[in-house]
Formats: C-alpha cells, sequence, structure tokens
C-alpha cells in the first residue's frame, strides 16, 4: 500500500529554499519547520542526496570487505516512531552515524551500489533499501516503507529535485508550505519542486490543488496546506 505523502517545505515569497540568500538578513523562524514538522506528524521523512548529504559525518568506506554481504534489504531498526529516510541511488554517502535527530537512517539505494558500500552501511548499523536497478523507483520505495517498516505517512522535506521527482511520479497527496517574509531574487537559487536536466521537460500529472488550511503565524509567515490531485493515481 502506498503511504500518504505530504510535501513540508519553508520558502521565500519567491518561492527559494536556501535560507542564506534571502533578504532582509536575520530572518528567524526560530525552528518553525520542525514545529510545523512534529504537529503535521510522520512514521518516516525523506529527503534527498544534497540534503541528506548535510547530515554525513564520516569519510570513507573501506574499498574492500571481508566479507560481502546479500545484495538485498537491510534494516537495523524495525520498531522506530520515525525513519529518516535519504535518497542515495549511487551510493555517495558516508554516514559516520545511524540517526538523524534520533530518528534511525534508512539509505535508498540502486542495485548497481558497491557491496563494499553495503557492507560499510552495515559495520555502522544503518538500514539500507533497494528501490530500482540503474534509476530509483519511488512507488516501489514507498510501498517498501509500508510493507517492511509499517510506514503510512511520509513527510517529503526537498530539495528540489527530490520534491520534483515525486511530484512528476504522481506520488504527492499534499503540500504543506510555509511562506516566509523574505525575498531571494537570484537567478538559479534552488526551488521547492525543480528537477534534473534529464527531466527537465517532463510534465507533473497534477491535475487539481484545492486550498484546506491558511494560517498567518508570528513574523509574517503564512502557512498554506493544500491537497493535490494527479491523473497518475
Amino acid at each position: 500500500m502506498k503511504p500518504h505523502v505530504i510535501c513540508h517545505m519553508l520558502s521565500s515569497v519567491d518561492g527559494r529554499i536556501r535560507g542564506r540568500r534571502w533578504r532582509p538578513k536575520g530572518i528567524n523562524n526560530s525552528g518553525l519547520f520542525e514545529k510545523l514538522h512534529d504537529e503535521i506528524g510522520c512514521d518516516a521523512w525523506i529527503v534527498g542526496r544534497v540534503t541528506g548529504q548535510e547530515f554525513a559525518k564520516g569519510s570513507s568506506y573501506p574499498a574492500d570487505a571481508a566479507s560481502l554481504p546479500p545484495r538485498e534489504n537491510h534494516f537495523a531498526t524495525r520498531d522506530a516512531k520515525a525513519y529518516g529516510v535519504v535518497l542515495d541511488a549511487h551510493g555517495k554517502i558516508v554516514w559516520g552515524r545511524t540517526d538523524i535527530g534520533g530518528d534511525p537512517i534508512v539509505t535508498v539505494l540502486t542495485r548497481k551500489v558497491a557491496q563494499a558500500h553495503l557492507a560499510g552501511l552495515r559495520s555502522e548499523g544503518v538500514s539500507y533499501l533497494f528501490a530500482g536497478d540503474n534509476e530509483l523507483d519511488l512507488a516501489g520505495l514507498l510501498e517498501t516503507l509500508n510493507r517492511e517498516l509499517g510506514v503510512e505517512r511520509v513527510l517529503l522535506e526537498g530539495g528540489g529535485v527530490a520534491n520534483g521527482a515525486f511530484l512528476r511520479a504522481g506520488l504527492v497527496d499534499e503540500l504543506s508550505l510555509v511562506i516566509c517574509p523574505a525575498i531571494d531574487g537570484a537567478r538559479g537559487a534552488p526551488i521547492s519542486f525543480d528537477s534534473s536536466e534529464a527531466d527537465a521537460s517532463a510534465e507533473a500529472p497534477l491535475t487539481a490543488m484545492r486550498l484546506t488550511s491558511s494560517q498567518v503565524l508570528d513574523g509574517g509567515f503564512v502557512w498554506l496546506r493544500y491537497s493535490l490531485e494527479s491523473s497518475a493515481g
């Protein structure tokens, strides 16, 4: 069964998501994103490789392993309150940790990833699962999270390329967007929904967006929530 997917993002008025570029300087969200994350609630949250890399602490895994693990899903933890799921198709992230904010890490790989990388993940107690041979199968990923870990509610939290991939696959059910009283104004700045060069011309099967709630929060922040409908579902 597919979990319910809510894309939860915080952006400037012009849709940019890299806060250090925003003006005026000093916009203080006082952990607002995290507070709303907890208020919405989830069984797992998902980020892309670039965002996930920001949490990594390791430098490298051994190029060779004494024993090579089988090429199958590996779950070091199955009873967590929530999981931190990171898309890492080619096995580039060296974690050096087992959790993010107390949520056990689950790395999402393709089957082309070297077994030595799998051995490195296992040695650190990091869970991983396979979702596709050469490219990530996002629908398959969601089904695996539900089947293996009982995940029913997911927060998709960037970056823009990861969000865009889920949107184009017709897998996003809701949008939770916090608009900040700031403007980026720079060309090419990261945005809430983006694509790789290969997917630049692909259209999302989005057929309707219905505003379900809007709140003006302290400091001039605006929290919008939309229900999304897709022809792919």
